[in-house]
Order: structure tokens, then sequence, then C-alpha cells
């Protein structure tokens, strides 16, 4: 099913936390002043739409009910003293009709742990008397609508009478724009938009009320029937949702790879054409807060606060986690349950809420794990059901990642958001005394160069205290006095490469050492890249993809090449500065047979970076913008 709901917190800053707990934290290990995410399905199921890949009615619930104002102020006693962040949502909630939701708001405004509330509509009710409603019961309801671009990406939203809704959102959004309101889009990524990004993104930026798209993608191919119908007659949406599911899966599905292609495609396009100063596009801005080290609590998919941290309230008072797991699986207990220790027990009884907490075990050792966050539980719990595998979810998480860190270091690049050989890391140690100084320096001849201390290990390291291991370096440019003498034997061909007809800086280089006999862990082949301009990075970037990518065949067995963004932190400024390393690593952590082909991957690498000619853009030749 499309994953059309992510949520939001306030919260303060956490305590760190390890293991599961920095990727699922239970409720009951954050402070009362961590607000949940409450989703309210004010009707339920009932909408004055159908759209054909629309999950909520496909879970088994009576539509026709609404929730009461007394189930909405029964959410105060379930988390006494805990914030509450507001999604009123269906179904479509405005068919509750105006007088019951200026009730519902009323008492929503009437409650102060409720912080903020917001409304997802279709759009299709939306006139002047609806948002007089609001500013007269509401006047801070944050609005949202969905819109999946253009009139032919809107193609999946329908009538009863199969006939598009599109006109009336854009009519939504139009008024939405004359009253002086600005709101949210929801986009569903089907195949209607694939290939189209750009176009997408600059019809929906057409609409002067949007100031923020959420990019979700139909990961529904696990969906092999078409959505139950009680009617005596069956509406012609319905047949075409019928004719729509093949045995392929349905025809509104795409791949996780297809999502991540669009989603980069899109944030370049952001970027290039200026939407970035007024639109906020995610799921780019949750990964670029990411890896500028800001905390993921603004979108549980990036966040430690999932589904533990989510509930949805339906008709009948019946209570349940994310509305993205499957009903009745989901289910809690019923709404007038005393407290929060009720809640907490009843989540820890739930086998979809414990098996997704398990399921990010195998997270803990993936590099991504710090900014990916872990991903949805929900999706990732239908791929494990319907294949047996997440890994492509994975995958495409890691895709979007590498794409969005290469867009921050080099915005004026965005091919470079869609190579597939970079891959973004961030090294627990990559500190500089001052960036910004040794940059000036490099390219200053006057510049003045003090004596360097060069001490070589019995292994041959090279740096300021003669020992094995990460240690403290002086750091030198080829004007200096010692550079020669500075580089490690094997890796000087590539450092002089890189440095020479490339034109490039390095601050960091490394021949390789085994360490037998040291507590000192191995060290890999490598160079580092300080770009001194995002230009230059897109350059460089470029053309260190084209060698690493001309060498990787020839390379011996046991040594695999890799192409890093990571970061350098300047200690005397605080500033970070974006790099590039290029690294020969063991295949399958296997040193020993990587220290007997090192030499000979050095010189294939070497090689492959001679001949490697000045690129403006990616090679990689599978994509492109």
């Amino acid at each position: 099913m499309p994953d059309t709901t992510t949520h939001t917190w306030l919260h303060t800053a956490q305590r760190p936390h390890s293991g599961l707990d920095s990727l699922w934290l239970p409720l009951e290990d954050t402070d009362l002043d961590t607000a949940v995410s409450i989703v309210l399905k004010l009707r339920g199921e009932t909408c004055d739409a159908d759209c054909l890949y629309c999950f909520e009615k496909r879970k088994e619930g009576p539509g026709g009910a609404v929730i009461t104002r007394e189930q909405i102020r029964a959410l105060a006693t379930l988390f006494p003293g805990r914030r509450l962040v507001i999604e009123l949502h269906g179904g479509e909630p405005l068919t509750v009709g105006q007088d019951t939701m200026a009730a519902i708001l009323d008492e929503l405004a009437a409650q102060p742990a409720v912080l903020r509330v917001h409304l997802q509509t279709n759009g299709i009710k939306l006139d002047d008397s609806w948002l007089d409603l609001f500013e007269r019961h509401y006047p801070q309801l944050s609005i949202g609508i969905s819109l999946d671009g253009d009139a032919q990406g809107n193609s999946w939203r329908l009538g009863y009478d199969g006939k598009p809704i599109y006109p009336k959102i854009a009519a939504a959004l139009e008024l939405l724009a004359h009253r002086g309101r600005t709101c949210g889009v929801v986009t569903v990524v089907t195949p209607k938009v694939l290939g189209r990004a750009a176009e997408i993104l600059d019809h929906i930026a057409s609409f002067p009320a949007v100031n923020a798209i959420n990019l979700v993608p139909a990961f529904d191919s696990s969906t092999t029937t078409a959505t139950a119908c009680t009617s005596r007659r069956t509406p012609i949406s319905r047949v075409l949702q019928q004719q729509a599911i093949t045995a392929q899966g349905p025809a509104w599905a795409i791949t996780p790879d297809q999502y991540a292609h669009f989603v980069l495609q899109a944030a370049a396009h952001w970027i290039t054409a200026g939407h970035h100063s007024r639109i906020k596009l995610d799921p780019v801005v949750a990964v670029i807060r990411k890896l500028q080290g800001a905390g993921g609590g603004d979108h549980c998919h990036f966040s430690n606060l999932k589904c533990a941290h989510v509930f949805t309230a339906y008709p009948h008072g019946r209570f349940g986690s994310c509305d993205e797991l499957p009903w009745p699986a989901a289910r809690l207990l019923p709404v007038a349950t005393v407290g929060e220790e009720q809640v907490t027990a009843a989540q820890h009884k739930n086998t979809l809420l414990t098996d997704g907490r398990a399921m990010m075990a195998k997270c803990l050792t993936c590099p991504y794990k710090t900014v990916c966050g872990g991903g949805c539980t929900a999706t990732r719990w239908r791929m494990l059901k319907a294949t047996g595998s997440d890994d492509a979810y994975c995958e495409h998480r890691a895709r979007l990642v590498d794409g969005v860190a290469a867009l921050l270091a080099a915005p004026g690049h965005p091919a470079g958001a869609l190579c597939r050989t970079a891959h973004w890391r961030r090294h627990a140690v990559n500190e500089m005394a001052d960036a910004d100084a040794f940059l000036a320096r490099w390219d200053n001849p006057g510049a003045p160069r003090p004596p360097a201390r060069l001490v070589t290990s019995e292994y041959g390291n090279i740096n300021t205290v003669g020992l094995p291991g990460i240690q403290e370096a002086d750091d030198l440019d080829p004007l200096h006095p010692q550079w020669a003498d500075g580089i490690e034997p094997r890796v000087k061909p590539l450092v002089d490469t890189v440095t020479g007809s490339w034109g490039a800086v390095t601050y960091d280089s490394c021949e390789g050492h085994q360490h037998t006999g040291s507590e000192a862990p191995p060290s890999p082949f490598r160079v580092g890249l300080l770009p001194r301009s995002p230009a230059e990075y897109g350059q460089l970037a470029a053309r260190a993809c084209h060698a690493v990518t001309r060498a990787a065949p020839y390379l011996p067995a046991g040594l695999t090449l890799q192409l890093i963004h990571t970061d350098l932190a300047s200690t005397a400024t605080g500033k970070t500065h974006r790099t590039i390393e290029i690294r020969l690593v063991p295949t399958d952590g296997n040193w020993d047979a990587y220290f007997a082909g090192l030499d000979q991957g050095a010189r294939v690498l070497i090689h492959a970076a001679r001949h490697a000619p000045a690129l403006d853009r990616c090679p990689c030749e599978r994509d492109t913008l």
C-alpha cells in the first residue's frame, strides 16, 4: 500500500541511546515532554473519493461511524502529562460535517496537552465555509492536501463514478492561496510520475499555497485482490481497481529503487530550480537534517520515536498503533483505558510492535543507521511478509542517503545525486586543526611552511609519533620541502596523480598497514580529497567515480574499491568540510588476502586515476537526470 503517513512530534533533546533504543525507543523510556502523535480517523474508512490504491479501505473496520467528542476528551486521560500532536485523517475527515467538525476542534482547542492539530484532506469539500469554520474554531489548524502531481499523476485518485478528482483538488489549492493560507502536499509516487520528477515538482510548486511536499512511495506489490465492495452495485472505481491488479501486482506499485531514483531526481531539481527557497521537500530535508547532525524526531522514519509513539483512534472507541500497520493486528485497547501504563502494557503484548522493534536489530551494524534511523517499521514488515526479505527497502534508504549527501556537498552538480558508486560514511575520527587555513596555504607559494614532524613506525606509518594506527600527523602540501618525505611510498603515485593532473588537495593518505603483532587494527590503502568549493567537489567526485568504476573489474581477489562521501571537522573553527575518499578495502574482511594483493591493486587504481578524464557530471551510465 502507499506509504502515505509520516508522523511528527515536538520534543526536547533526548539523552543518548544505544542498541535498539537508538532506533526504536519504547514509550516508557521517554520523558513526558516528548509528545505522542495521534491520528484521528474521524469517519474510519469513509471517504467521498475512491482512490484505487487506498489502504484505509482494506482494513477490517466498518465505515459510517464518527469519532465522538467524548473519545477525543479521553485522549488526555490516556496520556496524562504528555503532550499530544493530533492529525485529523480518514477516509476523508470533512465527511463528518461542519457541526461535528466544529465540536471536535473546540474539544481539541480546550485541551492544554494538544500542541498542534493537522488536517489531511483530499480537498473535494474544501470551500470558503470550511475555511471560515477553521478560523473560528481552530485558527492555527494546519492543512495538508493529497495531490500526486499533475492530472496524469493523479490518475489513481478517482470518485466512485470513476471520474478524476484532480480538478477539485486544484480548485482547493487555488482557494487556499486566495485566502492567504498555506498547506503541505502529500504526493504518492506511482508509475504515473516516474521519469517526470522535474515536471511534477514544477507543477506542484505552481500552486502558491504549497509550502511543503512529502513524497511517499506506493510500495504495494504484495496486493493481490481488490478492495471488498459491500454495496449491491459495484462502483466504477472498484471495477477499475480490479482491472489494475494483475498477477504481477497492482499497476500503481513501484519498487524501492524506483522511488529512490525519483526522490533524488526531485531533490536535484528542487535545488537547481530554486524551489528549496519556498518549499520543504521530504524525505530530502529529513536526510539533510540527519547528515548535518540534527535529530530525526520531526520525521518518524528517521527517528527512534517510531510506532511506540504513534497511535490511531477509530470510531467506536477502537485504539491502536500507527495507521500504517494492518488492522486489527495493530489494535491495542479501548480508548477509555485508564492511562499510559495500560497503553505500554498493551504495546509489549502486541506482536506487530515487538517484532517491529526486534526487526531493527539488523540495523545495528549498518553504516547508514545514524542517518537512516531504521526507516518505517510497517513498510519493512510488509516487505518481509511478502518476500521474506527487506533488503530492497534497506538498499533504497542507503541510496537516498548517498544521493542527498552528494547534493549537499555539490548542489551545482545534480548528476552526482544519482551516482551508484559513491557512498556516504561518517568517520568516528576525521579532524584537522584548521581546514580553511590549510586550503589557503596549499595554493599560496609565499605562505610560511614550518618544519614538519615526520617519524616512521616499524610498520611504515608516517606521523608525528612513529606509532601504528590513527595518530596525529602534520599537514603538508606539495610546496612544503618535506612533502615527498611525508607520503608513504605505496600511496605516493596516487597522491601525485590527484594533486598533479587532477589539481586536487589531499588532506590524508595511507599506503595500507597490516600491523602484525600490534594492538592497532590494520589500516586500508586510501587517499582523502578536500575540495576547495562545491563546484570542485562535483568535478572531483565525477572523476573519482570514473577511476573507481574503471579499476574495479581488474582488482585481484580480496580487494574492493570504495568511493566515499564523508566530513572533515576543523577543531579550531568547528567548521565542517565535505570530503571525498578513495579506498581499497578487504573483501569480506579478509586482511590476509587483502595485503597479498595490495601492491597489484594499488597499481590498478593508480593507472585508472592517471587516465581518468576531467568530467562535469557523474559517468554512471544507468542514471541520467
